[in-house]
C-alpha cells in the first residue's frame, strides 16, 4: 500500500523484526569509507531503515543524518547521540547543498527512484565526497542447507519478488553509476545464527511478507521442518555469509 506521496512501506509491518533479526554490517566496510571521505563531518544514511548503517557511521563522523520514508521504520531505528533521524523521501533531502562528506544506501537503492537520486545524492555532496551503495542477496551456510534456501527463495517465495528487487543479484553492476568508481572491495557480512533467528531473518525477506498477505498463511512453518533436520538442534548456530555488491564513487 503507498502513501499520499506515492511511498510503499514494503517493510514497515516487519519494523520491529527488520530491527531485530537483520544482520549487521561489517565494521571495516564503515573504516574504509571513512577513510575515503575528504571529512567527516556529516554523513547522510539514506533509506536508513532500522539505522544499522547509520549507527555504525556515528563512530566514523561528527553527525549522522539518516532519513526514511517509512514512519515504522524509524521508531524501531537504533538510537544514537550523533544521529538525526528524520522521516524524508530520497529524492528530497533536507539538508543544504555540499554540506555531506558521504553519503551511503544500504540494502535499499533498489527500492529508490535511482537517477533521482543520484540528483540528490549530488546537490548534498560536498567537493571531492563519496558515495556508497550496497547490497547482500542469497546467503550462503553449509552445503546441505544451502539447496533447501535456494528453493524457498526461488520457487516458494519467488514469485512474490518485487522486480525491483533483481538489481541485487548483480550486486548493483548493472546500474548506471555517474560518479567516478572507487574499486574497493568490502568484507563478507557474517553472523552466527541459530535456526530460530535465521527464520526470523528470513521472515522480514520482502517477498515472505507478500506471500504471507497473498496466500493468509506462513511459509517458514514448512521451511522448519525442511531445515531442522539439517541444522543440528534449536541451540545450535551456524556461520551464515553474505558477500555484498558495493559501489563506490566520489563527486
Amino acid at each position: 500500500m503507498r502513501d499520499k506521496d506515492g511511498f510503499a512501506d514494503r517493510f514497515g509491518a516487519v519494523a520491529g523484526d527488520y530491527a531485530l533479526f537483520r544482520p549487521a554490517y561489517p565494521a571495516g566496510l564503515f573504516e574504509l569509507l571513512a577513510r575515503l571521505a575528504p571529512a567527516r563531518r556529516v554523513a547522510w544514511d539514506c533509506a536508513t531503515g532500522n539505522g544499522q548503517a547509520a549507527s555504525a557511521l556515528a563512530a566514523h563522523f561528527d553527525r549522522v543524518v539518516a532519513s526514511d520514508a517509512s514512519p515504522a521504520q524509524l521508531a524501531a531505528a537504533r538510537r544514537h547521540t550523533n544521529v538525526l533521524y528524520i522521516r524524508a523521501r530520497a529524492e528530497a533531502a533536507p539538508l543544504p547543498p555540499a554540506s555531506v562528506d558521504l553519503v551511503t544506501v544500504a540494502q535499499a537503492l533498489h527500492w529508490l527512484d535511482i537517477p533521482a537520486f543520484w540528483r540528490e545524492a549530488r546537490r548534498v555532496l560536498a567537493g571531492n565526497g563519496v558515495i556508497a551503495v550496497w547490497c547482500y542477496s542469497l546467503c550462503r551456510i553449509a552445503p546441505e542447507i544451502d539447496p533447501v534456501v535456494d528453493h524457498f527463495y526461488t520457487h516458494t517465495v519467488g514469485p512474490f519478488w518485487a522486480p525491483e528487487r533483481a538489481l541485487t543479484e548483480t550486486g548493483y553492476r548493472t546500474v548506471p553509476f555517474p560518479f567516478t568508481e572507487i574499486d574497493l572491495r568490502p568484507p563478507d557480512m557474517t553472523a552466527r545464527l541459530t535456526l530460530a533467528a535465521f527464520l526470523g531473518y528470513i521472515g522480514t525477506w520482502s517477498a515472505t511478507e507478500a506471500y504471507r498477505a497473498a496466500r493468509r498463511e506462513d511459509p517458514l512453518v514448512s521451511l522448519r521442518n525442511r531445515l531442522a533436520p539439517l541444522w543440528g538442534g534449536d541451540a545450535h548456530s551456524h556461520l551464515v555469509r553474505w558477500p555484498l555488491g558495493l559501489r563506490v564513487g566520489r563527486v
